[in-house]
């Protein structure tokens, strides 16, 4: 491209990089590291095309300025937890609500497709959750007991186990998305599949509602952390596949970027998700009431931060005050 094509091209948004970073104070931080990363992207273009021209010294003064504006001018955030949690992980989510909604209907698809294969095949449980599980658990059933397997282990070298499981499947759904976004997909429709055949199994013993009430006391944390991170993997196979006006690098980088602060904010599921299965999920004598009530919960939780806040965030009423301006971060 030649220099003066390259300037036409780009100026408009080099000239808004320059109102933003006259005060960043007012600019959402996220938003200035993406406008820094687009800066040294176009100054190292610069360098290799137009070496010793005004272009280049220009963007090296707008680079240097944005820079500053970020690890200089900005002030430090004294609650920064609860600015993470209140703004930039809801933002994020809303951002990506799309991709959330696929991958939660994937999921659901894959645990039907489970549960049907079930249906009409017996041997099919022992195919994906393996002979000695099976076995185990109609020795269990047997006994009189069907969840013994969550009572076998002392509780707290069973939920050091647990969550250190649940984080790598989480971090695998989301990391799988590089490959765009097919690995994301492979891993929510194994997981799917998994529950559906699960699930099923226990209802085709007649023990669908005691199975229930007992999976899924950590299971509502469990898998909806799984699907979340789906969510994330699938918006950064979506960014690399179509990076817009972006390079497809930067796209990549921005879709990492969000999927990291998804995962972050996840780990507090994961950890009550495997305290509930290490816990909670042995006592099977608890009252029905009880069982479902922790679910219920789990639900509204989860439900209620990562789908009804973020919309709700947004959609806020206009003369409501915001640390974070969600119109502010670019569309996706």
């Amino acid at each position: 491209m030649r220099e003066a094509a390259f300037v036409k091209t780009n100026l408009s948004r080099w000239q808004e990089f320059e109102k933003l970073v006259e005060d960043p104070s007012k600019t959402n931080p996220d938003r200035l590291s993406d406008l820094f990363v687009q800066v040294t992207d176009d100054l190292a273009y610069a360098k290799s095309h137009y070496p010793d021209s005004k272009t280049l010294t220009y963007l090296n003064g707008l680079a240097s300025k944005v820079h500053a504006g970020i690890y200089k001018n900005r002030k430090e955030d004294k609650s920064r937890i609860k600015t993470f949690a209140l703004y930039e992980l809801p933002e994020v989510m809303y951002r990506g609500r799309k991709y959330l909604l696929v991958a939660f209907l994937y999921f659901v698809f894959a645990a039907m497709v489970g549960a049907f294969s079930l249906e009409n095949d017996e041997g099919f449980a022992r195919l994906i959750l393996g002979d000695s599980y099976v076995n185990m658990t109609l020795n269990n059933i047997e006994r009189g007991d069907p969840m013994a397997v969550y009572k076998d282990s002392p509780s707290f070298g069973m939920f050091i186990m647990i969550a250190i499981n649940n984080i790598k499947v989480s971090m695998i759904a989301f990391a799988a998305g590089i490959f765009f976004a097919l690995g994301t997909l492979l891993v929510l429709f194994r997981n799917g599949m998994m529950v559906g055949v699960f699930q099923y199994f226990f209802v085709k013993q007649g023990l669908g509602l005691y199975s229930f009430l007992s999976i899924w006391i950590h299971g509502t944390l469990e898998i909806s952390a799984i699907v979340i991170a789906g969510g994330a993997g699938l918006m950064m196979g979506q960014r690399m596949l179509f990076p817009g006006t972006y390079s497809r690098g930067l796209a990549m980088r921005q879709g990492a970027r969000d999927g990291i602060k998804v995962i972050i904010g996840l780990m507090p599921v994961f950890l009550l998700a495997a305290f509930f299965e290490s816990y909670f999920t042995r006592m099977t004598e608890w009252p029905d009431a009880l069982q479902a009530s922790i679910i219920f919960l789990s639900a509204v939780f989860v439900i209620g931060y990562y789908v009804w806040y973020p919309h709700y965030l947004y959609h806020r009423p206009a003369g409501a005050e915001e640390e974070v301006s969600l119109d502010a971060l670019p569309a996706t």
